[in-house]
């Protein structure tokens, strides 16, 4: 099987997609400075520790052994610290990305897989939205991933480098045999924060409730993130099978306000959520649902997990295996 380099493989997506393909066979080096991954998700004779501004020491791991292709997780994704600190972002994100493909281009790798965004549309005017939607990001974070992605456009058109970008939605869940989950710090996804409010008693914040939506909340398009690994997986053999570049939406297609959430999480723990309503958050739109329709007609993707309920119930198993290793906070 392929060798395959994968950064920020010991991060929430990057690690189920590390363990993903190791299950299918592929001989992975997972490439993560751990500044915000956790050794603990990755095999460790798989990590090299390793910052992606170091384009001489990636260049040598995609060289020797030769990598068939690259998938690229390595990123910050707090969009409210992008707002405090936009440099560091465009510094990462951006500037990693390019050490990143300079290695690459040396090292004769041409076949790469992006973890883009569905920030990059920041507000469409229309949902569910397609890939024909005009990036208007309203957020460092989402100029970050499409700056990427333009460079991408144009590695492909001067310099041959192939690559799929997969702009997906919110991500949750987990995979709990595997010692997966979401361990972000500070936490600032939706699922795992109304989690912890339910097991520590500590009220979480909902920003706003009086949009223009059926009860007032934001709705969004929750998918597994063992789907989108999935989702990875078959992007990565499009391009060992030849596919050209190409850019696609990952998600359901199915919406979600934040009250279903809180009452998918209370009928799976069986709790009431603590909660308070807080004013809305800067750049929140109303409703973000993806248009996965081009992924699943051009990959034959499909996601695994349909119904919200089992996701949180797989994102409570792991928040619970992983809460009685520690103290109540």
């Amino acid at each position: 099987m392929p060798r395959i380099l994968v950064t920020g493989g010991a991060g929430y997506i990057g690690s189920h997609t590390v363990h993903l393909l190791l299950r299918r066979g592929y001989d992975v080096v997972v490439v993560d400075n751990l500044c915000r991954g956790h050794a603990h998700n990755v095999p460790p004779e798989r990590l090299r520790r390793l910052s992606l501004q170091d384009t001489d020491a990636l260049t040598g791991l995609l060289r020797d052994p030769p990598c068939a292709a690259v998938i690229h997780f390595a990123a910050y994704i707090a969009v409210g610290e992008s707002m405090e600190k936009p440099e560091l972002y465009f510094a990462n994100n951006v500037g990693g990305s390019l050490s990143l493909v300079s290695a690459m281009l040396a090292a004769g790798v041409d076949k790469l897989v992006f973890s883009s965004t569905a920030a990059v549309y920041g507000m469409p005017e229309r949902v569910p939205v397609t890939e024909e939607a005009p990036f208007a990001p309203v957020s460092p974070y989402g100029e970050s991933k499409v700056m990427v992605e333009k460079m991408l456009g144009w590695l492909d058109q001067c310099r041959g480098l192939r690559s799929v970008s997969l702009r997906y939605f919110n991500a949750c869940g987990a995979d709990p045999e595997a010692g997966l989950g979401e361990e972000h710090d500070p936490e600032t996804h939706l699922v795992p924060l109304l989690l912890r409010a339910v097991r520590t008693g500590e009220p979480v914040t909902i920003f706003g409730d009086d949009y223009d939506t059926p009860d007032g909340t934001c709705i969004r398009d929750y998918i597994h993130v063992s789907d989108l690994a999935e989702a990875h997986a078959i992007a990565l053999e499009s391009l060992l099978a030849g596919a050209p570049s190409a850019a696609y939406n990952a998600g359901t297609g199915q919406g979600h306000s934040v009250l279903e959430v809180v009452r998918a999480v209370e009928e799976v723990t069986g709790r009431t959520v603590p909660r308070r309503i807080g004013p809305r958050r800067p750049g929140d739109a109303p409703v973000l649902v993806a248009d996965p329709s081009r992924l699943r007609a051009a990959l034959g993707w499909r996601p695994g997990y349909t119904d919200l309920r089992d996701i949180v119930a797989t994102a409570w198993e792991f928040e619970c295996r992983r809460a009685a290793c520690r103290p109540v906070e």
